[in-house]
């Protein structure tokens, strides 16, 4: 049975396992001497650095390196598998937090991994190395929402997050914060590496996972969070997740 606690992890604390985390229970700022992957089999886990916010549905992992500070929030009942990567085996994986699919060989290392048996060490070894080597062949899910320094594109920014269903064009955004359109459409290239339609995409999709997450149907989540039509946010969910919202929510609450 996974653990249940509130945490608040340093470098150092022993929290290989598995861990089961409330709706909007949080893990303030840290950083951990070894690297960290962690899986949620059920609910959602964001993790929030100075740099942007990183958020992994059920069934996604998410890797952070070593002495990279960040901090964790989950929604919905978020279930945990977390194991600590040897500073040996990092380089392999990228350098900034990243959220990667699950093959159904990763997703059966990790649970054996984290399961409670007391595994040789020869053995347990060998496991993590295979399961380092399998993330490097798979893809990585576009589920970062970088987090902007100009103060012209973070008032634009910290407007849609208040409210992401905002349908405000740039023009009119950059009019209430004091910007020129063309301003914020090259720093939102610049200093994000996306445009603000995909910026602004991206953000009602982390909204999107949360409400599905807590049952809403696919129509009032469309709506909620800014979409026309149920038709157009399912053809970004899908493009963006790989999947509909519907089989989102279905593989969730098999998951429950």
């Amino acid at each position: 049975m996974p653990n249940r606690r509130h945490l608040c992890w340093s470098g150092d604390d022993p929290i290989q396992g598995r861990w089961l985390l409330a709706h909007g229970e949080g893990v303030a700022a840290h950083q951990h001497a070894r690297g960290q992957l962690l899986y949620a089999t059920s609910g959602l886990l964001a993790t929030t650095t100075e740099r942007g916010t990183w958020v992994a549905p059920a069934d996604r992992i998410s890797w952070t390196p070593p002495r990279f500070e960040h901090g964790h929030r989950a929604y919905g009942e978020t279930e945990l598998s977390i194991l600590e990567v040897p500073a040996e085996l990092c380089p392999a994986l990228p350098s900034t937090p990243t959220v990667f699919a699950v093959s159904a060989l990763l997703r059966a290392a990790v649970l054996k991994l984290t399961g409670g048996a007391t595994l040789p060490p020869d053995v347990g070894d060998r496991l993590l190395r295979v399961l380092v080597d399998e993330l490097t062949e798979l893809p990585e899910q576009s589920m970062y929402l970088p987090e902007p320094a100009d103060d012209r594109l973070r008032a634009v920014t910290d407007l849609l997050r208040g409210n992401p269903a905002e349908s405000a064009t740039l023009g009119e955004l950059g009019r209430t914060v004091g910007a020129s359109e063309r301003t914020l459409s090259r720093l939102f290239r610049g200093e994000l590496g996306m445009s603000f339609s995909q910026w602004r995409s991206q953000l009602r999709i982390q909204h999107a996972l949360v409400h599905l997450g807590q049952g809403r149907s696919v129509t009032d989540t469309a709506l909620r969070c800014g979409w026309a039509n149920p038709t157009s946010f399912i053809e970004t969910f899908a493009a963006i997740l790989g999947q509909t919202p519907g089989s989102y929510q279905a593989a969730q609450q098999r998951n429950a």
